[in-house]
């Protein structure tokens, strides 16, 4: 922080460096190895001591948070353009599609968001209230619609959408069954 305008204070350069390297580090290991890869393996792929590590990054879910930011914002990017969808239940299924594809990306995100959930002071937690807003948006523009039943809500569906992203991935060998998951959800959604 700034003391003189309590605004946050830029990074020196090598510290930006050091920050950038450990995202970049963060991402290949969790699509590589899971989000419950070592922070340790993280701080070595980067280059750096896991104390720049914790730093930067003060929690995994701190780090989660940050690797998955500019994935969030195509997301809430992706809500945005639904809103003007003609068919609103199929555009909040398609978002939530979306979402599963996200969560599918690095093994272990679907049981990092479900269990972040419940914590409001968690990263990961303060990254999903966005997504958790643009997905109600859809919603209610689809109850508005007479198309979705009144009793869904978002944070059902947020669970629900992180449940089946976490079946599939114990799933391997059955490709098919996010998608089918995803069509009982839809089918089960409806007036």
């Amino acid at each position: 922080m700034d003391r003189t305008s309590g605004a946050p204070r830029a990074l020196r350069a090598d510290a930006r460096r050091n920050r950038d390297r450990l995202l970049a580090a963060a991402r290949t290991a969790f699509a590589e190895h899971g989000t419950d890869t070592s922070l340790e393996d993280v701080a070595r792929r980067a280059g750096v001591g896991i104390g720049t590590l914790y730093r930067h990054f003060p929690t995994r879910h701190a780090l989660l948070s940050a690797v998955f930011q500019s994935e969030v914002d195509v997301l809430l990017d992706r809500s945005r353009e639904l809103l003007d969808a003609e068919h609103p239940c199929t555009a909040l299924v398609e978002w939530l599609r979306a979402i599963i594809t996200h969560a599918g990306a690095y093994r272990g995100l679907a049981r990092a968001l479900m269990s972040a959930s419940g914590d409001a002071s968690s990263a990961l937690a303060r990254c999903s209230e966005p997504m958790r807003e643009a997905g109600d948006a859809l919603l209610v523009r689809a109850r508005a619609a007479g198309s979705v039943r009144a009793d869904v809500t978002i944070t059902d569906l947020m669970q629900l959408t992180n449940a089946i992203a976490l079946a599939a991935e114990q799933s391997p060998e059955d490709p098919e069954l996010a998608d089918r998951l995803l069509a009982l959800t839809y089918r089960g959604l409806r007036n």
